[in-house]
This record gives structure tokens, sequence and C-alpha cells, in this order.
């Protein structure tokens, strides 16, 4: 870990990085790639030291509400949060403003700051996004190593669905010959529809691999899917979009089931209700109209 002084916090579309960088080890992750222009290890977290002192600031300027995001390049809920407290502290500014929130996080520590979720989606729209890539907890510590199992995630949803926070799942990526199986994606959308989850962003059957990391993954293929390097070499190449060859199936089968059980499943409606303010008396006058 190390800290820097940044000049700004929040982006043209209110998303923030608290953090860059990660220590999740998950193999496949994007935000390795070298077009994000991390100058530092990737497991040597930046934390910007001013982060919520610019927040304070920005937020009290701004002239209107909105919805604010963090967790899209980097975890919110690093090993570190656990002292610095930098998301719980955003948390607090954003429900002292009156602002919405959705942040998205593969842990389980995200329930610590459970009563901030509640307080915020008392007033506006809190949403937590949870990603889910396997179904199988055994296959998900390879492949996300040192983060919550699955089953973990599942149980953290399903509270949230109880305590009355909406919640959406990123099901990416999915690696072709490892988890794009029928057995995999049925798994994890029945997981979805116990928690009842709002919606579910998908992207396709497959995942991105570009220079940073393609070879981090390759690697980790080596250490832990002997010869399955090779093979991926020998299918795709050098391309950037590596899709399963059970894409068409898989995706049918995403469809089918989230139409079946009032599931969101079109990345543009749930990108438009992540970003969208709304006060409860909005969301009543909404219903209203239905």
């Amino acid at each position: 870990m190390h800290f820097v002084k940044a000049k700004g916090i929040l982006s043209a579309a209110n998303g923030m990085n608290l953090y860059r960088g990660c220590t999740h080890g998950c193999i496949y992750c994007d935000s390795r790639s070298k077009c994000y222009h991390m100058e530092h290890a990737f497991e040597d977290v930046e934390v910007k030291e001013n982060a919520i002192l610019l927040l304070e600031q920005a937020l009290k300027s701004k002239r209107r509400k909105c919805m604010l995001g963090t967790g899209a390049m980097s975890d919110p809920y690093q090993p570190i949060e656990q002292d610095l407290g930098y998301t719980r502290k955003a948390l607090e500014l954003a429900g002292r403003y009156g602002f919405g929130f959705t942040l998205l996080t593969k842990s389980d520590r995200v329930l610590q700051d459970l009563d901030l979720l509640k307080a915020i989606n008392e007033k506006t729209k809190c949403v937590v996004q949870m990603t889910l890539t396997t179904y199988d907890d055994n296959l998900c510590r390879k492949l996300e190593p040192h983060v919550c199992p699955t089953s973990e995630r599942i149980a953290v949803l399903k509270q949230l669905r109880d305590e009355g926070i909406p919640t959406v799942v990123w099901l990416c990526p999915i690696l072709p010959f490892i988890n794009d199986t029928v057995e995999n994606i049925k798994g994890i959308l029945h997981a979805c529809i116990d928690a009842k989850v709002y919606g579910i962003i998908c992207f396709g059957m497959g995942l991105t691999l570009r220079e940073g990391n393609r070879e981090y993954f390759y690697e980790q293929l080596d250490c832990l899917f002997p010869h399955m390097k090779e093979r991926y070499i020998n299918t795709y190449s050098m391309l950037y979009e590596v899709d399963s060859p059970k894409e068409a199936e898989l995706m049918q089968l995403f469809h089918q089931l989230c139409e079946e059980n009032g599931i969101v499943h079109d990345n543009r409606e749930i990108f438009t209700y992540l970003s969208t303010f709304e006060t409860k008396e909005y969301a009543v006058q909404l219903k209203l109209f239905e």
C-alpha cells in the first residue's frame, strides 16, 4: 500500500476510485491491462489520501443530486478498507448530502456498511453490484483466490434482499474451457433468482485479453490448468475478445431464464437504472403510473 495526493475524485459520470490496484488476485482481471497506465505493482494498492476531502468538496458544490459509484476499476473493499474506511466514509458523505450510491464488489465486507447502505436507500437509491463468475467454490478459489467464494457472495445477496437493498450481478468473465458450462450458468442464475436480484449484466460468454492482463492470465493458467494456455493460444492467438465456443447456447439460456423469472437482462436498461437518481417519493410516483 502507498499513498498519493489526487487532484480530483469524481469522473464526469460521478464515479470514483478510492483505491487503485487490488489484492484479490483474480487471474483474469482486466484492470491489469497496460492501457490503464497503472505505474505501480498491481497488488501495491494506491490510496488517494485526500479522496474523502475532495469528495466532500465535490458534493457540496453540486447543484443537482445524482448517483455516485465506485468499484469499476478496483474493488472498494480491499483488506486495507478495514483500517482506512475510505469506502465507509464515502457512503457517510453520500448519506449526509442526500446522494444515491452504487458500488461493485466481490467481497462480503460490504455487509460491514449495511447500516449506511440502508440509510441511503431509505431516502434515495443504493444498489450493491456483485460479480459472480463460477458457482463452484473450489473453482472460484482458483480463479479469485483472495476474496470470499461464490457461496458467501450469494449469502450476501440474499441478506441484502432481506434488508430491501436492490442488487445487480455481473456475470463475467466466463472463461472458455473452464467455467463456460451449462451447469455453471444455471447454478449462478438460479442463485440470482433466489436472491431476487434486480438485473444481471452480461457482455457475452467470454473474456477480454490485452497487454498486461493477458500475460498474467497465461501465467496463472500454466500454474492452475496444465496445457490450457496452449489451448488458448491455438484457439484465439492474440485476439482481444475471447468468446466461448458455447456462446450462442449459453446466451440463449441466460436470456431465457432471466426473462422467465423477471430479472432485467438488458445491459443498457440496467446501466440506466444504476445511473438514475431518484427519491423515494419519485419512485412511488412512477409506480402510480405503471
